[in-house]
């Protein structure tokens, strides 16, 4: 798929600004009760910039992965009542499905068995910082990574939804991220299935198009759209533009810091 000119005239001079509120450094929920393993993770993920929430119960740890995105967790897996299965309930859930995961063992669990229920990278007790911060560099790639897939850059933008063979639908968008966009609209989505979007990246001429379908809709002009296919040229322009926005975002977030 390519530029589209019979589109271009649903784009043409509509230019609005990309406005970001704000970027939060990276993120990580740590579930342990263990004193010696909370100072020195603490200390660790604070080298690399990574906050930290602590939680000391399973449940609740649980709890807060159903409604809240985290960048790594860590699950203290041996030593914590239903640790293990807060591991492998992240691997069931959906908010933090491909977060990156961190097990921590004490000669109970093996370390195959931790990655078999969803482990992206194991710690031994007695852990310490050497062996933790070499754990945490292997492991930093991913973790940008993956906050780059699921990185949603707050953005107004027309886009052009197109359901069945021609009935179309103008919305715009609220956020967009590489696999999907959230948007608003008025009245009701048609009843004939989402087959492909339309849209122009800010600043780019070129028009985007893709096959795609409503992921959710909350009934008040609100829904979100994810990407099925899209050919190779526009995934790599969104990809580099979402993190363009997301370094600007970091500078912009470290200098009010300051």
């Amino acid at each position: 798929m390519g530029d589209s000119p019979n589109y271009l005239g649903h784009f043409m001079g509509l230019v609005l600004d990309a406005t970001i509120s704000t970027t939060m450094p990276l993120e990580s929920l740590v579930v342990s009760r263990d004193p010696q393993v909370l100072g020195i993770l603490q200390q660790a993920m604070e080298k690399f910039a990574i906050k930290v929430e602590i939680c000391e119960g399973a449940s609740s740890g649980a709890e807060i992965l159903a409604s809240e995105k985290f960048d790594a967790v860590v699950v203290d897996c041996d030593d914590l009542q239903g640790g293990l299965d807060m591991l492998d309930g992240m691997r069931k859930g959906q908010t933090n499905k491909t977060t990156i995961k961190f097990a921590i063992l004490n000669g109970v669990t093996t370390t195959q068995k931790a990655f078999e229920l969803g482990a992206n990278f194991v710690m031994q007790k007695p852990i310490s910082m050497l062996n933790s911060m070499r754990c945490f560099t292997a492991a930093l790639n991913l973790i940008e990574r993956e906050r780059r897939r699921y990185f949603r850059f707050p953005l107004e933008i027309p886009v052009l939804l197109i359901f069945g063979e021609n009935q179309e639908l103008k919305v715009i968008t609220s956020n967009l991220s590489e696999g999907g966009m959230a948007i608003t609209f008025r009245g009701k989505l048609p009843q004939s299935g989402l087959s492909r979007i339309v849209f122009s990246l800010p600043g780019n001429e070129s028009i985007t198009e893709c096959t795609a379908t409503v992921a959710w809709t909350d009934g008040s002009g609100r829904a979100g759209v994810r990407f099925r296919e899209m050919a190779a040229a526009p995934r790599q322009k969104l990809e580099s533009w979402l993190e363009e926005q997301m370094k600007r975002a970091e500078l912009q977030s470290n200098a009010h810091s300051r």
